[in-house]
């Protein structure tokens, strides 16, 4: 099944309750050593911001996130203090002993100080995986639709945190990619957020216990990206005058921001056409090595 917006809440309320459930196999076949993981799990899932990235979303932060050295994890720098981020055909894989497992979901909430990030897959690919093998069947009463793979604390921190740095049982090219989306979530000239509310079934459900049905922020890249002002050199007095026309290859910038534009946002710069309109293009010529 694939996993659209409207599916999120029903998603997340039917995991809660394999989370919520002693007997059930995830608690009951779990090592009691993550138990307060998964309980932890538990409370930021059910407050969770939902969120879903579109294909081109995910392959926007997975290629921007190579080029993440650094980053925050601060409450400030997150789009909700509480989330489930969704990624429409995943966001990498977690190596475990040379099995390679799907991602498709973070969900993140602060712990102990720091910020605990779990990253999850969804159980229907998980039975298309087991059917493709054709060798066993998935019960999928008792598995969660969102399953729980492999959590982490991250450092909460006044100064960017190496990625490099990041605990090993997080694949860094994933961890990567969700500080890279988060950081352009908050570019509205290069990402479009809407909202979409539950299926009616999951509202009904909602109502019943005397609750709103919760709404899912689409997040996705715009079709046309137009450089703004923001995009030209900063300060320069007189302002530059170009003569020539060139690419500028999509790059990371410290953008100013806040009082007095005294703070530093990493804002990501699409690659574009800079110079001015009618202006000769300057070629260049680009020669790969490739060394043995």
């Amino acid at each position: 099944m694939t996993v659209r917006p409207t599916h999120l809440p029903r998603l997340r309320r039917q995991t809660l309750r394999h989370l919520r459930d002693p007997d059930s196999s995830l608690r009951a076949n779990t090592n009691p050593g993550t138990a307060p993981g998964l309980d932890a799990l538990a409370s930021h899932l059910e407050v969770a911001d939902l969120f879903w990235a579109g294909q081109d979303m995910t392959a926007l932060a997975m290629h921007s996130g190579e080029q993440l050295a650094a980053t925050r994890w601060a409450t400030a720098d997150r789009p909700s203090p509480c989330g489930l981020l969704y990624w429409d055909e995943g966001v990498g894989h977690v190596d475990a002993q040379g099995v390679q497992i799907p991602v498709e979901a973070c969900v993140w909430g602060p712990y102990e100080g720091g910020l605990l990030l779990w990253l999850l897959m969804s159980r229907s690919r998980l039975a298309a995986e087991v059917a493709r093998i054709g060798r066993y069947e998935v019960a999928e009463d008792a598995i969660p639709p969102l399953i729980p793979i492999c959590a982490a604390t991250l450092p909460v921190t006044t100064e960017p945190a190496p990625l490099a740095e990041v605990d090993p049982q997080l694949p860094q090219p994933v961890v990567a990619a969700l500080a890279a989306a988060w950081l352009l979530m908050q570019q509205p000239q290069l990402v479009d957020r809407t909202q979409e509310r539950a299926d009616k079934p999951t509202a009904r459900a909602y109502a019943r216990d005397g609750l709103p049905a919760p709404e899912v922020s689409i997040v996705d890249l715009r079709r046309q990206y137009t450089p703004q002002d923001q995009d030209a050199d900063e300060g320069g007095d007189p302002p530059r005058r170009y003569r020539h026309r060139w690419v500028v290859s999509g790059h990371w910038r410290n953008q100013a921001h806040g009082p007095d534009r005294s703070l530093r946002r990493k804002t990501w710069v699409p690659a574009h056409m800079k110079g001015p309109d009618g202006a000769p293009l300057l070629a260049t010529e680009k020669v790969n090595v490739w060394r043995r």
